[in-house]
């Protein structure tokens, strides 16, 4: 009879809880020294520990890794490499699982499916398999057992393993395939029924596959989900570094049973189809706090829904980490530390303008200042910063909340966004009063940002006597420094784009991402932002009181020293933090 390879032998029962994690010993526990190890990395806290082995001593989960996960303390990935070091066992890739079931017929694919197992590769020595959880001994010994040769156990996440199980065995045999099943009657589901729906969102597969959504795209680092009801499928879509990517997505039959899941934990009306609604979602998963935004609106074939995932303790407010650097970061903090005046960042929606808000707020946040915001919505929660939701619907806009705000003695105010004629004079007249304005702008640059505010209605004296600089940003993905490779940049490129000027000399030098696991084999991985800073001088605020147009403020602000975001785009592909076909992508110019 085969039998597994020996591992740490894990205790009968779970030892004695204590009120700490208990000192370092030879014979520690195999789970002590999986949690030690998740502690010494800064992933989860001794609490979260003591917490979890208390629910396992109340509950048939014995597993402590998977009760972590399970309760969202930590993710998949950290609980694997952590699982990989104790044990001494390797981290499986995605790529080391192959095409075709490794597994013999004596394995049921339904045990494989409940115990998260999948063939990696066979061997001299036994048969290499990967586990979620490698001190699971007595599954190790089943699987021994069955495939009649020694097990040698590898480390797999999860997810991981079932799109393996799933690619092997085809639909119907993982999680996925749960949901088609559930969904594979001719039974028609009667979307007017709200009970009937309530029941269906409510049913464990739904459930299942809606947290599923949510954990891959966290996983992938995604800023959205898009779920798209279509005649004959539901697509659902990540944005990943600004791009969307489509991803695998449950039946079409389910489309209901989906959309009202997300609805219900938004606490929207399920019944109400016909109008476009809003919600949040404040939920732990892989081990993140998260703070979910939900957004539905009606199609042809149902409610397309987009949730944009808020990162709280991801985000970094480092202008640094954002892209800012050099001349520009010097001039943009200049201008922030002003006691009064505007301060305006534009670009169009999505190239990070509420980030680099946030970041300068953070950058400010002293005790000897009253900042006060007025957003809508509210996506970080900053310390020490009063923050204000507005609410259109009972009469609280930007504008009667600044009226409100004046009032409270603040040294610092943030709009949101100035979408408005009113709530643009209310600015300008804090900024008159000694206040620092801090808002957005939807511009294509900087100088745009003039032209815009003149466009509202702003009388040209008062723009030129408040506004102090104006910030035109876009984001550009970050190449990949795992797989990130340099090549010769092409005479003819150099000479177009002039190139030599932002290289110290010889052979200009640009990359590229060759794909790797870290980045899901784009070449990219996070984003920056590139910039260009207007910097309100005399001479531009002739040419403001004289209505010039954008271009006439671009050239003045050039002459004067400004780079466009053009310009910092390619310096920063010559500098090697993304490539050239990312600024062109993300810029007007050719």
């Amino acid at each position: 009879m085969a039998i597994a390879t020996p591992l740490p032998e894990p205790a009968e029962t779970l030892p004695e809880i204590p009120a700490e994690l208990p000192p370092e010993t030879g014979q520690a526990h195999p789970y002590d020294r999986f949690a030690r190890e998740l502690v010494g990395r800064g992933k989860v806290r001794e609490a979260e520990i003591v917490r979890a082995k208390r629910l396992a001593a109340q509950t048939d989960e014995q597993r402590i890794p998977a009760l972590l996960v399970k309760l969202g303390v930590v993710s998949e990935r950290d609980a694997a490499e952590a699982l990989a070091e104790v044990s001494g066992c390797p981290l499986v890739a995605p790529v080391d699982f192959p095409e075709a079931s490794l597994m013999p017929e004596t394995v049921s694919i339904r045990f494989l499916k409940e115990n998260h197992v999948a063939g990696i590769a066979v061997r001299d020595e036994g048969l290499a398999v990967a586990v979620i959880d490698p001190f699971d001994q007595e599954l190790l010994d089943a699987l021994a057992l069955a495939c009649d040769r020694p097990i040698l156990p590898h480390v797999g996440l999860q997810s991981e393993i079932d799109r393996a199980l799933e690619t092997q065995h085809g639909p119907g045999k993982t999680l996925m395939g749960e949901i088609v099943e559930h969904f594979g009657s001719d039974e028609d589901i009667d979307e007017a029924d709200v009970e009937h729906l309530k029941d269906l969102a409510s049913e464990a597969p739904v459930i299942r596959m809606v947290n599923l959504i949510m954990q891959r795209a966290v996983e992938s680092r995604a800023s959205d989900i898009h779920v798209e009801p279509f005649e004959e499928r539901l697509k659902v879509r990540f944005r990943i570094d600004g791009v969307l990517r489509e991803e695998q997505a449950p039946p079409v039959r389910s489309t209901a049973a989906v959309i009202s899941r997300i609805k219900i934990m938004a606490k929207l009306n399920i019944a109400e189809r016909r109008l476009p609604q809003d919600g949040r979602i404040k939920l732990q998963v892989v081990g993140k706090e998260l703070d979910l935004r939900i957004s539905t609106v009606p199609t042809m074939y149902g409610e397309s829904v987009v949730i944009r995932l808020l990162h709280k303790e991801s985000i970094k407010f480092d202008f640094g980490a954002l892209g800012f650097e050099g001349e520009s970061l010097k001039r943009f903090i200049d201008v922030l530390e002003m006691p009064h005046g505007i301060l305006l960042i534009t670009g169009p929606t999505g190239s990070g303008k509420s980030t680099t808000l946030y970041t300068a707020l953070h950058k400010i946040n002293t005790p000897e200042r009253k900042i006060i915001t007025v957003e809508d919505p509210v996506e970080y929660q900053l310390e020490g910063i009063n923050q204000i939701q507005v609410k259109p619907q009972i009469g609280l806009t930007f504008a009667s909340a600044l009226r409100s705000i004046m009032r409270q003695d603040p040294d610092v105010i943030m709009i949101g966004e100035m979408r408005d004629l009113e709530t643009a004079r209310i600015a300008v007249q804090s900024a008159l009063t000694g206040h620092l304005v801090l808002s957005t702008l939807h511009t294509n640059d900087a100088a745009g940002g003039v032209t815009r505010l003149m466009d509202m209605g702003l009388e040209d004296y008062l723009i030129s006597s408040t506004v102090n600089g104006i910030l035109g940003q876009r984001l550009v993905r970050r190449l990949c420094q795992h797989c990130k490779e340099s090549y010769p940049a092409l005479p003819e490129m150099v000479q177009e784009m002039r190139l030599q000027r932002f290289s110290s000399g010889g052979r200009v030098m640009l990359y590229r991402g060759k794909g790797c696991e870290a980045c899901d084999n784009t070449g990219y991985r996070g984003r920056l932002a590139i910039q260009e800073f207007l910097v309100m001088t005399d001479a531009l605020r002739r040419l403001v009181m004289n209505h010039a147009q954008a271009r006439q403020i671009e050239e003045q602000a050039l002459t004067e020293g400004m780079h466009t975001i053009y310009e910092d785009g390619l310096r920063k592909a010559v500098m090697g933090l993304t490539t050239v076909e990312e600024v062109l992508r993300v810029t007007s110019d050719t």
